[in-house]
């Protein structure tokens, strides 16, 4: 638990930030310098500047390599990019990953627990507060060092107030503000963000969105939700409901999704309606006492005739959804992402026949639609790279 509430002038946590800016304003004015000479023209002890160097090279701000100076061994300090970490909390629907990135949001540790996220909302801010500590530790990076810290959350967020929305996969979220809970935890600077909004922002940096500057990426697990960029630029709506693509009506007839109208796209392609789709032995001939949608992908691709039609079903509703999303923002691209994207053809395929049925031709000429290249990581990594925004 983090007792220390805030970095107060005078307090250890500043002092070791002072510290830290006189060793790099001295890297980066002169250069490669070994530990003795850094020591010198800061005024700092041999020990104080050990311990910053150990820090700054374990968030890989520096690298470090053996040396002489005046015959004696010497540590020679070289400085790679400028200093700052940034770090990522992933709240999935059954899990909380955390992420510690540097100044540039390359990925330097990972710590995930499996924790069930949507039951309640403070108790799993105290838990990925935790986690964040016990990553940064791993990492032996201190937490005076970090600059900002992302959240990715699977619903809606207000741009005004910072709450979950009402209709989200954690319904108990609802009106929870987490950014403000987790920044009370951790002292540091927090901003909340859904997470498909994120996993576009890292699919057009690192992944298959790269080059595209009119995307609609899809993030399929207990609901679906989808980022959108348009003219390179995240579009996220007046209330930041944008992309809720999961809830546009595909049957007035059809199941009650929970947002309380019937049909959605959400009750066709949503995890908990597509397992329940399995007969009920479904889950003894896996041989598990639960299963889940990664199990009945892994089915498909083995050739199991009826989960292949689960996902070629949902294969057809959501090409159908994303026929009107292409109707109305003709991207040049579109990702699916989450676990059901892991069938690959076996779910992009009726995804395209469905969208040939539907989406204007000369939309559906400049429309590439491919799987995630980043997988579950997308808004993780897509949080690291906002986190840095801070540091610019």
């Amino acid at each position: 638990m983090v007792t220390d509430t805030g970095t107060t002038p005078g307090s250890q946590s500043a002092l070791r930030q002072a510290n830290e800016r006189r060793v790099v304003d001295v890297l980066r004015r002169d250069g490669t310098q070994t530990q003795a000479e850094l020591a010198r023209a800061t005024g700092l002890s041999a020990a104080s500047v050990s311990n910053i160097v150990r820090g700054l090279r374990a968030a890989g701000t520096v690298s470090v390599r053996n040396t002489s100076s005046n015959g004696r061994r010497a540590r020679a300090v070289t400085l790679l990019r400028p200093p700052g970490t940034v770090v990522a909390v992933d709240f999935a629907v059954d899990q909380i990953r955390v992420a510690i990135g540097d100044s540039e949001g390359n990925m330097l540790a990972r710590e995930a627990i499996a924790y069930e996220v949507a039951a309640d909302a403070p108790r799993a801010v105290r838990r990925a507060a935790w986690l964040t500590e016990t990553a940064l530790l791993g990492a032996r990076i201190d937490l005076g060092t970090v600059a900002s810290v992302v959240a990715s959350v699977p619903g809606p967020i207000a741009p005004d107030t910072g709450a979950v929305g009402p209709i989200s996969c954690l319904p108990r979220w609802a009106g929870f503000r987490p950014a403000p809970a987790l920044q009370e935890r951790l002292a540091l600077p927090v901003l909340a963000e859904n997470d498909a909004n994120l996993a576009v922002v890292a699919e057009r940096r690192l992944g298959a969105a790269q080059g595209a500057d009119h995307v609609i990426q899809l993030v399929l697990g207990e609901g679906v939700g989808a980022g959108i960029v348009m003219s390179g630029r995240l579009f996220q709506g007046a209330g930041g409901t944008a992309g809720e693509i999961g809830h546009i009506g595909l049957d007035p007839r059809g199941q009650v999704c929970r947002c309380g109208n019937r049909g959605c796209l959400e009750t066709f392609v949503g995890t908990g309606y597509l397992l329940n789709m399995l007969p009920r032995n479904y889950d003894l001939a896996q041989g598990t006492d639960r299963v889940r949608l990664n199990d009945v992908v892994s089915s498909a691709l083995r050739g199991d005739p009826g989960a292949r039609r689960i996902i070629a079903e949902a294969g057809t509703a959501l090409g159908q959804g994303v026929a009107i999303m292409a109707n109305l923002f003709n991207p040049d691209r579109v990702v699916v992402g989450g676990d059901l994207a892991e069938a690959g053809s076996l779910l992009l395929d009726p995804m395209r026949r469905s969208m040939e049925l539907g989406t204007l031709g000369s939309a559906l000429a400049q429309l590439e639609l491919v799987a995630s290249a980043l997988g579950e990581d997308a808004p993780l990594r897509g949080a690291l790279l906002t986190a840095t925004h801070s540091l610019r």
